[in-house]
């Protein structure tokens, strides 16, 4: 009896010791995906080294003051983008799904609360609050919300993805971007319709559906720009990339500009701080929507292709996730996260080269602004949120 109480004790030691092997060996933080959080890095701390070479060079009295400030500014974003990709990880994504509504509904009162009194205009747009001495921009978290909103709808209809998951899906898309129009604010709301298209692609809609809300995107874009939603410099823009040699001479000046800093920086640019078109201020908003020029100019073509080799790794870990994700929600949280970077990276690049209107958009981790950078760390803690869970 004392030999078979031994026996039956060892094997029930060795039965929790092979359990607890087991459930170590597929505890989350041991499939945090160190790549994809060394690309966040790494493109973080590119950017707010082009930041401050920005401006660092824009007067004698007040540059370095400036490129001082500015780069604080992004460090201290840095910080809290950080911890919210850490919370954004740490809690399994499925109760986003549970809490998508809350997470919508709060995302709906930023963007409300912008055009009231209490929103901020800057250029043109009012799309800014002020918290203390910084400016918070709704619209970056509410494409956060808006993911994790439409990956819920699909999720849920997986089964009927047909017309009623699509007026769904354009009720979820259309009253943020209904909002954010009225800032205006034509960057994030290209943004917005991109993202629902290549969801509902992932999503498994009809094509027939798709070709209509092209169609319907196409319409709604000539509707805006008839009726007045967009301000004349918007349009003036816009005008100016389809027909440069008939357009106003001001609005010209941005492409021109930053492509002539691009293309002088060559092989392997001028050297950190020794951009000519940087330090002299020729291109507007080089820390913001073009922060690809000082790239190009300052680092060359060998600069450029690393940073954008970074976002090509970078899109490659997403979309390995969403493959591998164990469940449709997991990879259509992953889908819409690597579709809108792509976007916003294409674009913003785009802007830099020619090959696309100045929308204003900024370089995802680097371009100046708070709100941009903690809203792309949330996006990563959620990749790594879906890979950590994926067993």
């Amino acid at each position: 009896m004392e030999l078979g109480y031994g026996q039956d004790r060892t094997q029930r030691l060795m039965r929790e010791k092979v359990q607890d092997k087991w459930m170590d060996a597929y505890a989350p933080v041991r499939h945090l995906d160190p790549v994809l959080v060394g690309i966040a890095l790494l493109l973080t701390a590119i950017g707010v080294v082009m930041i401050y070479s920005a401006k660092a060079h824009v007067t004698p009295e007040t540059g370095p003051a400036l490129a001082r400030a500015l780069a604080t500014k992004q460090l201290v974003s840095f910080g809290i983008g950080l911890a919210a990709m850490v919370l954004a990880a740490v809690f399994d994504y499925r109760y986003f799904r549970a809490y998508s509504v809350v997470l919508y509904l709060a995302s709906l009162i930023g963007l409300a609360v912008v055009l009231t009194p209490l929103g901020v205009e800057v250029n043109g747009q009012q799309a800014w609050l002020a918290v203390g001495g910084f400016q918070f921009q709704p619209a970056e978290l509410a494409k956060v919300a808006v993911i994790v909103a439409l990956a819920t709808v699909l999720h849920e209809r997986r089964e009927d993805p047909g017309f009623v998951t699509v007026v769904l899906s354009l009720v979820v898309i259309g009253l943020p971007l209904g909002l954010i129009m009225l800032q205006p604010d034509l960057g994030s709301a290209t943004v917005f319709l991109w993202m629902a298209f290549i969801m509902l692609l992932a999503g498994g809609v009809l094509a027939r559906y798709l070709v209509g809300l092209a169609i319907l995107g196409g319409v709604g874009f000539m509707a805006v720009i008839r009726y007045g939603l967009l301000q004349e410099h918007q349009i003036q823009r816009l005008t100016a990339f389809l027909d440069p040699a008939g357009s106003d001479a001001r609005y010209v000046y941005n492409g021109e500009q930053s492509m002539i800093a691009i293309g002088s920086g060559q092989v392997f640019g001028k050297g950190l701080f020794n951009g000519t078109q940087t330090n002299l201020a020729y291109v507007p908003e080089n820390h913001t929507d073009f922060i690809f020029t000082v790239v190009g100019e300052e680092l060359g073509f060998f600069g450029a292709s690393i940073v954008l080799g970074l976002f090509i790794l970078l899109v490659w870990r997403g979309l390995r996730i969403g493959m591998m994700a164990k469940d449709r929600f997991g990879m259509l949280l992953a889908i819409g996260t690597v579709g809108m970077l792509v976007f916003q990276v294409f674009v913003n690049v785009g802007m830099g080269i020619g090959i696309m209107p100045v929308i204003g958009i900024p370089l995802p981790f680097v371009s100046y602004g708070g709100t941009s950078l903690i809203a792309s760390f949330v996006l990563v803690g959620l990749l790594l949120n879906v890979h950590m869970r994926r067993f």
